[in-house]
């Protein structure tokens, strides 16, 4: 969700430019009267479109783990065949099925990228200069915030974590030197971590980087605390390591349970490691005829107006 910043737990409709919005809505292959799932609603930009092509005749199913996203959609999907739930994509068949009592749906997007609106509310911590806690949780309910898991957690385990989904060269440097950091300093805050990664990094990486060096450890953490990529393999089919989907590819996931024979889904990644998972799923030709033999990115001229697609890459398969 590539969003312009609004005021969290607003409940006027924030300003935000969804991305890839035109290619969404072309794969997708809408038609009046289908079931579309966006199974990361956000701020529902792309959903607000969706409803358009699909008319009064059409269901939409908005889904998210953040309550405070669910909130701002609200406020700007108030039609009544716009369904709002709080729950994960990977639970996708449940919310289908026992609260909709709907068996399977035509459509279903999922943006995985992370929203403005989310990094601009301090209490949630995604944000480098962040004054409140590092949270970094998308469901602030469960699971635990990455504050306490930074407190807890062993040097080992910690580099493993910033290696595997920061994929950072320097992650065994930076472990240490947080660990390290907090016998004396405790790391509470957005800031706090900021702070120690650019003291461990070393002085030339952080003048030449074009990126602020704590990113990657904080792609990292987001990952481990919200459990990103087994969301991503649960819904896809089979379980994953590090990005790399293992075994179980043969079986269908959440998404190829709540298609519909024929059915699209469409999904836009923002980092190696999701697309990687979901390159090798698409692949799966006993399951999904891909619709997209390279991954659509942002033009140029979206990538100017909203610098957070720049990331973005779209994939589309059709369900066999």
């Amino acid at each position: 969700m590539s969003d312009l910043p609004g005021r969290p737990g607003n409940t006027t409709s924030p300003a935000h430019i969804p991305v890839l919005l035109r290619e969404v809505l072309s794969h997708l292959e809408l038609e009046a009267g289908q079931i579309v799932v966006d199974g990361t609603v956000g701020a529902g930009g792309h959903s607000r479109e969706i409803l358009k092509v699909i008319g009064p005749s059409g269901t939409l199913i908005g889904v998210d783990r953040d309550w405070t996203m669910l909130e701002i959609a609200r406020s700007g999907l108030t039609e009544s065949n716009c369904h709002l739930v709080h729950a994960s994509y990977a639970h996708l068949q449940h919310v289908l099925t026992s609260e909709l009592h709907i068996p399977a749906v035509d459509r279903i997007l999922l943006d995985l990228g992370l929203s403005s609106v989310q990094l601009a509310d301090e209490e949630r911590g995604f944000s480098f200069h962040a004054h409140g806690p590092l949270d970094l949780r998308f469901d602030v309910k469960r699971g635990m915030p990455a504050w306490e898991l930074l407190a807890r957690i062993s040097e080992h385990d910690l580099a493993d974590i910033i290696f595997r989904y920061g994929e950072e060269p320097q992650s065994r440097r930076i472990a240490r030197h947080l660990v390290d950091w907090r016998s004396t300093r405790p790391i509470r805050t957005s800031r706090d971590l900021a702070t120690a990664v650019a003291a461990a990094s070393s002085s030339r990486q952080s003048q030449t980087a074009a990126r602020h060096p704590a990113t990657r450890v904080f792609q990292a953490l987001r990952i481990e605390v919200n459990q990103e990529l087994d969301q991503l393999g649960a819904a896809l089919g089979g379980t994953t390591r590090g990005g790399t989907t293992l075994g179980g590819t043969t079986l269908p996931g959440v998404l190829q349970s709540c298609l519909k024979p024929g059915g699209i889904a469409v999904i836009i990644s923002f980092h190696s490691l999701e697309d990687r998972i979901v390159k090798q799923a698409f692949r799966n030709q006993e399951l999904w005829q891909i619709l997209t033999p390279k991954p659509v990115s942002a033009t140029i001229a979206e990538q100017r107006a909203n610098p957070r697609s720049r990331t973005a890459k779209l994939r589309a398969a059709r369900k066999k």
